[in-house]
């Protein structure tokens, strides 16, 4: 009789390992939760901005993870109009937002202003050129100018604005070298490899190896705005959203005056 209750009471403490085991897996399961990754297509020029904030947010929303596109905003338009898999797009001008828009490709009621720049004529920090105003680039010691590309770079297409007002712009070309994007002509000033270069105050004031000559006079080209929206595929409209609302709240707004910009 003794072993049959031994084996009984051996069943019943293999039982309770058992549900033991089951309960610890379910309880351990809850814990799991899934991570939200919002895809955000931004302007080179907001590079550093957009880090320190997503940074930020990610500590506040653990849950959360941003990835970022930074390039030109025509390159980053052309991508969404290809299904490149974004969320959200912030782009220097509102030429390729208005694109966009056209095209059905923006969710409905998120299109908003959300930051204002200033363009810039700047030179390498050792240069000795005399230059005071952007009509001083025609100078013979000026022999390459670094632009965006105006096709597809809004501070290109705020440049060659610029030029055309000033009635030099035939003349500019000439001395032209065209970047991918503003950071790639802050970088050939930087450099030395440009005598002079057009971008945003912004990227200027984040470098240390140039100085600003000047501001473009405002009545020159249209206001630097940075419009955002959320693009129309995504399948996480409600994250994307509480990020958009970050970036123009009181934290985002914090940040980019840090770094220069107007907040609208």
């Amino acid at each position: 009789m003794k072993k049959p209750i031994g084996i009984f009471f051996m069943g019943l403490l293999v039982l309770g390992i058992i549900a033991s085991g089951c309960g610890s897996e379910k309880k351990e399961n809850t814990k799991v939760s899934r991570t939200t990754e919002l895809n955000v297509s931004a302007a080179a020029s907001m590079t550093d901005a957009m880090k320190e904030i997503a940074t930020d947010y990610e500590k506040k929303n653990p849950n959360v993870k941003v990835v970022f596109n930074f390039a030109s905003s025509g390159a980053l338009q052309q991508a969404i109009e290809q299904g490149a898999p974004v969320d959200m797009f912030i782009s220097a001008a509102q030429k390729q937002m208005d694109d966009l828009e056209k095209r059905g490709l923006l969710a409905t009621g998120t299109r908003k202003n959300l930051l204002e720049n200033k363009v810039v004529l700047i030179v390498p920090k050792n240069s000795k050129l005399n230059l005071t105003k952007f009509e001083d680039v025609l100078k013979k010691d000026v022999k390459k100018i670094g632009l965006g590309e105006p096709k597809s770079v809004p501070v290109g297409q705020y440049a060659a604005e610029i030029f055309k007002n000033l009635g030099i712009l035939d003349e500019v070309n000439t001395k032209a070298v065209f970047g991918s994007s503003v950071r790639q002509v802050l970088s050939w000033v930087d450099a030395g490899e440009v005598e002079a270069g057009v971008v945003y105050a912004t990227d200027a004031a984040i470098s240390k190896g140039n100085k600003i000559i000047c501001i473009a006079p405002s009545e020159t080209h249209k206001p630097v705005i940075y419009p955002m929206a959320i693009i129309k595929s995504t399948k996480q409209l409600a994250p994307a959203q509480a990020f958009a609302d970050y970036l123009a709240g009181t934290e985002g707004k914090k940040t980019f005056e840090k770094y220069g910009f107007a907040v609208k």
